[in-house]
C-alpha cells in the first residue's frame, strides 16, 4: 500500500506547477507624489528638486549619479499605495545624498528596475505584488539654476 501512496504523491508533485508570483507593472506621476502630503509626511522637505531624464533643467555643476532600490511591505495596501511608498523610500535616500554632497536636485532619474531603464518625463515605475511593492531609480546629484 504505502508504494501506491508514494507513486501517487510523486505524480502530483510532479505535474504540479509552481505557482507564480504577482508582479504588476505600474506608472504613476513623479511630481503629483512629490507635490502630495504624502510626500511631505515622508520627509520630503521641497530642499531638492526631481527630475526626469528628458525634462527641461539648467544644470550648473553634476555631482555623480546614484542607484535608490526600495522594497515595501504591500499586504493590505493598494498598489498606488505601497508604490509611493517605496518611490518616497528612494526619493528620501536621493535627498539626503544630495544635501551630503552640497546638491540641490537629483536629475535624469529613470526608473530602473531589474537594471531595466524605463524612461518617461512625468513617470515612475513600480512593481507591485501580493506581498511586496518595489521601485528602482538611477538619478544625478547636481546644482540646477
Amino acid at each position: 500500500m504505502k508504494p501506491i501512496v508514494f507513486a501517487a504523491l510523486a505524480a502530483v508533485l510532479l505535474t504540479a506547477s509552481p505557482a507564480q508570483a504577482r508582479d504588476t507593472r505600474h506608472e504613476f506621476s513623479l511630481q503629483d507624489l512629490v507635490d502630495s502630503q504624502l510626500a511631505r509626511d515622508a520627509g520630503i522637505d521641497g530642499s531638492v528638486r526631481f527630475y526626469l531624464a528628458g525634462q527641461s533643467v539648467s544644470v550648473a555643476k553634476r555631482f555623480g549619479q546614484d542607484i535608490g532600490n526600495r522594497k515595501t511591505n504591500a499586504v493590505n495596501k493598494s498598489d498606488e499605495y505601497a508604490c509611493q511608498w517605496a518611490a518616497l523610500s528612494v526619493l528620501r535616500a536621493f535627498q539626503e545624498g544630495a544635501k551630503s554632497r552640497g546638491a540641490n536636485a537629483v536629475v535624469d532619474i529613470v526608473s530602473y528596475y531589474k537594471k531595466n531603464e524605463f524612461r518617461s518625463t512625468t513617470n515612475f515605475e513600480c512593481h507591485a505584488g501580493a506581498i511586496m511593492a518595489g521601485v528602482a531609480l538611477k538619478g544625478t546629484y547636481a546644482t540646477v539654476n
